[in-house]
């Protein structure tokens, strides 16, 4: 099946991915915007569907989650002054919203949206098994490469400055004028 761009693109949505609680999330006001709904109509749809909804799916940010995202993320700077508490939806929950708006357009971004996520586990385990070799190599050649951390550590003290000889120009105090006149007579 051929990708519709015209929908949403991949870029626009893996912005607005943001890790929350240690979980990959969408903000309400987010997902919204990108099912084409106000936040309103979404969030009534969650509280009817509750049974739909566990806490792994959506959960409800705390009033300092909610100042962090606002003064991190421009986008949501008109969640600053609302009065309720966004809502945070992981993938499951991003999905599990599509299915209950019920509408063309939350069907198909829903597919972008996974994609999103996907693409951001993607990188993180990326991230995670470099970290990891890394790790690993420092516990098994820590003992060889002693000797070279010890000589680049060496090398990265500078000597004395008295013992460097100057680089540049001199400049050296003007002689008088009347010395300059007797040198020229001779």
């Amino acid at each position: 099946m051929a990708e519709d761009s015209s929908i949403i693109p991949g870029a626009r949505i893996d912005q607005k991915i943001l890790t929350i609680r240690g979980h990959a999330v969408i903000i309400d006001a987010d997902l919204a915007e990108l099912y084409g709904v106000e936040t309103k109509r979404l969030n009534e749809q969650v509280k009817r569907n509750a049974d739909r909804f566990p806490d792994d799916f959506v959960f409800q940010l705390t009033t300092e989650e909610k100042a962090e995202v606002v003064a991190n993320c421009d986008h949501l700077s008109r969640l600053k002054f609302s009065k309720s508490l966004p809502y945070a939806f992981t993938e499951h929950g991003a999905i599990m919203a599509a299915g209950v708006l019920n509408s063309d357009k939350a069907v198909q971004t829903s597919i972008w949206v996974v994609r999103g996520f996907i693409k951001l586990r993607e990188m993180l385990a990326g991230h995670a098994e470099l970290a990891s070799k890394l790790e690993n190599l420092e516990k098994k050649y820590d003992a060889q490469f002693k000797v070279v951390f010890d000589a680049l550590r060496k090398l990265m003290h500078s000597p004395d400055d008295k013992s460097k000889e100057r680089i540049g120009f001199v400049v050296r105090p003007k002689k008088d004028q009347s010395q300059k006149k007797q040198r020229r007579k001779r």
